[in-house]
C-alpha cells in the first residue's frame, strides 16, 4: 500500500503509546470507531435522501 511494513508498523505503535498513553488509548479506539460509525450512517442516509436522476418528483405548481 504505502510501503509500510511491519517494523514501520511496530515503531508507529510504540510512538502513539508514547505520546498518548497506555491509559489512553482505550478512549482514542472508542472514539475513533464511533466517528467511524457515525461517518457510515450518515453516509447511509445522505443516499436515502437523494434521490436517482430518474425518480424525481414533480413539483405542485
Amino acid at each position: 500500500m504505502f510501503g509500510l511494513g511491519p517494523m514501520e508498523l511496530i515503531i508507529i505503535l510504540v510512538i502513539i503509546l508514547i505520546i498518548f498513553g497506555a491509559g489512553k488509548l482505550p478512549e482514542i479506539g472508542g472514539g475513533m470507531g464511533k466517528a467511524i460509525r457515525n461517518f457510515k450512517s450518515g453516509v447511509k442516509d445522505s443516499s436515502k435522501e437523494d434521490p436517482k436522476p430518474g425518480q424525481i418528483e414533480k413539483e405542485d405548481k
